[in-house]
């Protein structure tokens, strides 16, 4: 029986630089989608998949993020003398549990491996979660809920995953398959950023990740790979031997909102999914079609 995934690690240190100048002055895991910063999107699917411990592995200029999750008291005590209920309930909604969410730094920015090697001592010997808040999931039941139930049957590391046209492979870590039963598909390998040419199959994974602690030992090596940084999925590639790898095929539309056009899609498709803007969204949308 595998151990169940309480803590996640969600790294926020990356600079944004695609979204310039909006990200100059503010991280860019708070750029809004709806009302809705997207790092409190990635934190409620966390929540609502069972997690209990918020890592954040952050760098310069990302105190505000360490606020948003904090107590406001000025703010509450004007929301509610003016008897502003709504807005007070949900401002309360991002109050993450005292003793159950820590900050670390990434001091210099080396990649998504080195991001989740620096969370290490706080993960210490449990199986963990990854999510990266650019990768939005609209799903019934959250993506990384999914993948945890997925995970209880089977154990080693998961990788949620999802088909890309050959010729966008080279923005991925694409798995080379070795079988496939329904949802999960059993891996030999995974390799980042292939060539179209190259590449083992289309298979794309995408922000939400299961690992084990073992992981560190690969990550803790330091060996850069694709774009000169420590890339995750080449030590998930050097633990395979130790610890099998699935890729899952969730249920749901994942937006990349680290581009410009995945964010304006995912600001549309969760307009449309709310009863109290759907008919505007849609009014918007047909008026400048």
């Amino acid at each position: 029986m595998t151990t169940p995934i309480k803590k996640a690690v969600f790294p926020v240190g990356g600079l944004g630089t695609r979204f310039l100048p909006a990200t100059k002055a503010m991280p860019k895991e708070m750029l809004p989608v709806v009302d809705k910063p997207l790092i409190q999107w990635a934190v409620e699917e966390a929540r609502a998949s069972g997690i209990e411990e918020f890592i954040f592995v952050t760098g310069r200029g990302k105190t505000v993020l360490e606020d948003h999750f904090d107590r406001a008291y000025e703010l509450t005590e004007t929301l509610a003398a003016r008897g502003k209920k709504t807005q007070l309930a949900a401002i309360e909604e991002t109050i993450l549990p005292p003793g159950q969410v820590v900050y670390t730094r990434q001091q210099q920015p080396l990649g998504l491996g080195h991001a989740v090697w620096c969370a290490r001592h706080l993960v210490a010997a449990e199986p963990f979660a990854v999510l990266l808040a650019d990768d939005l999931v609209l799903a019934p039941t959250p993506c990384l809920k999914q993948m945890a139930d997925a995970y209880g049957k089977m154990g080693g590391h998961m990788v949620a995953v999802m088909d890309v046209p050959r010729e966008q492979v080279s923005r991925y870590g694409i798995l080379d398959v070795e079988s496939e039963s329904g949802s999960v598909v059993r891996a030999r390998g995974v390799v980042e950023k292939p060539a179209p040419a190259a590449a083992p199959s289309t298979l794309a994974v995408i922000g939400r990740y299961i690992l084990t602690p073992a992981i560190f030992g690969h990550l803790g090596r330091g060996q850069s790979g694709a774009g000169g940084e420590i890339q995750l999925t080449d030590a998930i590639a050097a633990a395979i031997s130790a610890a099998p790898l699935h890729g899952f095929r969730f249920a749901g539309k994942r937006f990349d909102c680290g581009s410009k056009e995945g964010f304006l899609e995912a600001n549309v498709a969760f307009a449309l999914e709310r009863a109290d803007l759907r008919d505007e969204a849609r009014r918007i949308c047909r008026a400048y079609a």
